[in-house]
């Protein structure tokens, strides 16, 4: 082998481990991180779109001047390189029985499958931490995910964000509940069903 081979040989190796550990890196992420991504969706104007939309997969979205609740999950989570769609199908591939059967579905959907709040939830105690529920403000850290029962008896997904409510009592969330991603002292508002800490999948940390 020539030594323009063997050097060709070389680059491309160290190219492939440089990309390797970049993509390991970039679906790491910590709480903070998560927060920060959240409240850049506020910065976005959505307008709250319920509706069914095809979407491509992986990658996938609906228009994004559209979305709910959980699309700002979706988002913040995406611009961290962490794919809930993907993840969230593939885990519903291998697993479906596993996930809630509301909808009557025989198969995943990955068109919405991960824009719905029982899934959601489903994912990150199969793959991060489910927390208590309580009451104290102290257990919620920024970058957690707190979902809610809101009225009539509809499921709601928010992120903790890193600031706190005027008193400094309680932090605030990152929420999508009708007015577009905003970030508001609302934490206690609702009966709280459930709480996750979810930083990416477990192979990208070490």
């Amino acid at each position: 082998m020539s030594l323009r081979m063997l050097w060709l040989c070389g680059v491309s190796v160290f190219m492939v481990i440089v990309g390797l550990t970049l993509s390991g890196f970039a679906h790491a992420a910590t709480g903070v991180d998560i927060a920060k991504a959240a409240l850049d969706r506020t910065k976005h104007q959505v307008t709250y779109d319920p509706a069914y939309v095809a979407m491509a997969y992986p990658g996938g979205d609906v228009d994004p001047g559209k979305g709910v609740c959980t699309d700002v999950i979706i988002r913040s989570y995406r611009s961290l390189g962490i794919d809930l769609q993907q993840l969230i199908h593939e885990d519903m591939t291998a697993q479906f029985s596993s996930y809630p059967a509301h909808w009557g579905l025989t198969k995943p959907d990955p068109n919405i499958d991960h824009r719905r709040v029982p899934n959601l939830q489903t994912f990150f105690r199969r793959h991060g931490e489910s927390l208590t529920v309580s009451q104290n403000p102290a257990n919620y850290l920024p970058g957690d995910l707190v979902t809610w029962t809101v009225p009539p008896h509809l499921p709601h997904i928010g992120i903790v964000a890193q600031a706190r409510s005027e008193d400094g009592a309680r932090p605030l969330i990152i929420h999508n509940i009708g007015q577009g991603p905003k970030q508001e002292d609302r934490l206690f508002d609702f009966p709280i069903t459930g709480h996750y800490r979810y930083t990416g999948p477990k192979d990208a940390e070490s």
